[in-house]
């Protein structure tokens, strides 16, 4: 029997929707029939559109909590509710730990951190007051939990950010479940800025056991069961979506390495 996920008349936050992860993300839950709200610093030149529906956006700075609380109280004011919110929004440029300034540190932490406790806090007392509840949905990343050189500060956030979805689940339970999205390498129109050309991102790709980066619709795909009733009874979980993780670098002098690789090609 195949299982489908219907989210007619849910209303959906995702910041950072506009493009990227976030794109992929709004394509899933709109093609699941939702209601979606996007919020971003700059207005994306088309709207996604999925079944006759398309995304409604909202300039915000999620960085500004004034201008978070703003717009979850314009989209309750026009939809009634708030049912699912996705803290999507974050990223960060590759930089010297060292020599990036205090300045440069601070928006990379607001960005990838202090804007979902912004989300957050704007949010519980709408879904608190919903009959169902709501679900918040915290997409963080590999480098929460493994080095990421040049990009120190940007994996500390997202450690927060993991650390604050266990601690919000228990707070905040049985009303709003909170669960976190752990995304490994994905393929966006801003890939090649990370990993290179082609032939570098399929080097990279190599590294990944499932042997491809994801696809954004994948992350989306995430979300949308997580935030179904099939998965009622998930909160505080962090579900890694990396395609199996990363090959230890030792692997590669090892000679047990050839093996591994000739059974994964068989």
């Amino acid at each position: 029997m195949a299982l489908t996920v219907d989210m007619s008349g849910k209303v959906v936050l995702v910041t950072g929707g506009a493009r990227g992860v976030g794109d992929g993300i709004v394509e899933v839950f709109l093609e699941a029939g939702a209601h979606v709200e996007i919020c971003g610093r700059t207005p994306p030149p088309v709207l996604r559109t999925q079944r006759g529906r398309a995304a409604h956006f909202t300039q915000v700075d999620v960085r500004e909590p004034e201008q978070v609380t703003a717009w979850v109280d314009g989209v309750v004011r026009r939809r009634g509710r708030v049912d699912v919110a996705v803290n999507n929004a974050g990223g960060a440029p590759f930089a010297d730990f060292a020599d990036a300034s205090p300045r440069f540190h601070r928006r990379i932490t607001d960005l990838n951190f202090l804007a979902a406790v912004y989300v957050c806090q704007a949010v519980f007392p709408v879904m608190e007051a919903q009959e169902e509840g709501g679900v918040v949905l915290n997409i963080t990343s590999i480098s929460a939990r493994r080095p990421s050189p040049g990009s120190a500060v940007y994996g500390a956030a997202k450690a927060a950010l993991e650390s604050l979805t266990t601690s919000l689940a228990m707070e905040w339970a049985p009303r709003v479940r909170v669960n976190a999205v752990s995304c490994g390498l994905v393929a966006t129109p801003g890939s090649t800025d990370h990993y290179g050309d082609a032939e570098q991102t399929a080097r990279i790709a190599a590294t990944i056991p499932r042997g491809v980066f994801a696809r954004p619709q994948e992350i989306g795909a995430v979300c949308v069961m997580l935030a179904s009733p099939l998965a009622a009874h998930v909160s505080g979980a962090v579900l890694n979506v990396d395609g199996g993780g990363e090959w230890p670098a030792f692997l590669q002098y090892s000679p047990n390495t050839r093996m591994l690789a000739t059974k994964r090609e068989a």
